[in-house]
């Protein structure tokens, strides 16, 4: 994340403060070092996973070095790429069923 996008996330402490506090509270509580089932590194791989099925740069630079710094190795990170990229092939594949239902001959 660029300094310049930092500047434009201040916007949110001025615009609704109360919003980003609830954000910042439950996200840390997700995230959260201990007091969890599913152990830091494995939330933050799920994370980079997610991450990159939706596609967001900021969310896959921070989750990723936050997975590197809870432990996980060059080929885990790169097992969560396959794993994001897994399930968007799978939908892509599943979803084409939409495709053929449109395309079927209606009767009427």
């Amino acid at each position: 994340m660029s300094d310049d996008d930092r500047e434009y996330m201040r916007n949110y402490k001025t615009a609704s403060p109360d919003l980003l506090k609830a954000y910042a509270d439950f996200s840390g509580a997700v995230f959260a070092a201990e007091g969890r089932e599913i152990p830091k590194k494995y939330r933050e791989l799920m994370a980079v996973a997610v991450a990159i099925s939706k596609q967001c740069p900021y969310c896959i630079e921070a989750h990723t070095k936050d997975a590197v710094r809870a432990g996980a190795t060059d080929a885990e990170i790169a097992e969560a790429v396959w794993v994001a990229a897994a399930i968007g092939s799978g939908a892509a594949y599943t979803h084409g069923r939409l495709a053929f239902k449109a395309s079927a001959p209606h009767e009427h």
